[in-house]
């Protein structure tokens, strides 16, 4: 969404939740507030941005861009049991101190996603990488690893997927173990998935167009052998109406259902734009929709709008709450 700089209109859901805060009460069974500011369990706001959630044992760990005002500050980690309460882990991955390092301070670093290689043990990081000094011309796929969730995570390099451009993106990794990074490439025109390999570090040859819509922030589920995809469209800062495609395979072919928002703002994807869905562990065919509610004149206090699917008419719902907790999501 950082590409095309356009107006902002996020002002118009703030009656909704922007006056709300997200501190966890021990004395009040917890709940999502939507959109409101989420503070870590040392009473700072999460700085998780166009983030992506993995699953360790029993322990969650967000990742996500760590912003100032505007500035790309590397990319940021928390752990959670409960999805409620989050500790800050510190930086994942930081900005090099090598002025000639491709993630040095003047580039950026957006939309990280991570996943587990069981075959080599690594936690393998994906992300747009924009190369210092540069603006949006390079439009690469980054790769870090680490040995743990936390990091530090060591970065190896960037590339451009079997030479397409590459912007926001997002990981998918299938029952089988085969992982698939999915990303916006020919100025944001075309949506493209390729396989990886199987250490998860390169892209292999296997890769396809989707389709070409001016689509990005690809945010993807699966359930009962179907994939659902849910992507926004390019207004810059601003937010769109979303769309949601379905197929049988990864590689398609893709059909475009209805927006699943429903609500105050749906066309609008409730003022936010999508970076994730989470399959819940404790809840089969349950998932939470994860957006991020821009804010381009101070990105630190972009907000997180959490919440959970639904299914109608065998088709993927999600509707606007301003408040809510799992105990009472049964999908």
């Amino acid at each position: 969404m950082r590409f095309l700089f356009t107006s902002v209109i996020l002002g118009t859901i703030a009656m909704l939740s922007g006056c709300q805060t997200q501190k966890q009460s021990p004395k009040q069974p917890p709940q999502f507030n939507t959109g409101a500011l989420w503070y870590d369990t040392n009473h700072e706001v999460i700085n998780a941005h166009g983030g992506g959630l993995l699953l360790v044992n029993k322990t969650y760990f967000w990742y996500g861009e760590k912003r100032g005002t505007s500035a790309s500050e590397g990319v940021s980690v928390y752990s959670s049991k409960d999805l409620y309460h989050w500790k800050n882990e510190g930086l994942a991955l930081p900005k090099s101190n090598d002025p000639n390092s491709e993630i040095a301070v003047g580039g950026l670093i957006e939309r990280p996603k991570v996943i587990y290689n069981t075959k080599t043990k690594k936690y393998v990081m994906w992300f747009h990488l924009e190369l210092p000094n540069q603006g949006y011309k390079a439009a690469r796929a980054g790769i870090a690893i680490s040995d743990t969730p936390t990091g530090p995570f060591r970065y190896l390099k960037s590339f451009r997927p079997n030479g397409n451009m590459s912007r926001d993106m997002t990981l998918y990794l299938d029952d089988d173990g085969s992982a698939y990074h999915i990303y916006s490439a020919r100025e944001n025109y075309d949506l493209r998935i390729v396989k990886l390999t199987d250490d998860y570090l390169d892209a292999t040859q296997q890769d396809s167009l989707l389709f070409s819509n001016h689509r990005e922030a690809p945010a993807i589920f699966k359930k009962n052998h179907l994939y659902y995809l849910i992507t926004s469209g390019c207004t810059g800062w601003e937010p769109n109406q979303a769309s949601l495609h379905v197929a049988s395979s990864l590689f398609g072919p893709w059909k475009l259902l209805d927006d699943p928002m429903q609500g105050p703002l749906a066309n609008k994807t409730f003022g936010g734009q999508s970076t994730y869905i989470l399959p819940l562990k404790d809840k089969k065919n349950a998932f939470i929709f994860m957006a991020d509610k821009w804010n381009p004149k101070d990105l630190k206090d972009s907000r997180y709008l959490w919440l959970p699917i639904e299914f109608e008419n065998n088709q993927p719902v999600i509707k606007w709450q301003e408040q809510w907790q799992l105990s009472s999501y049964n999908p």
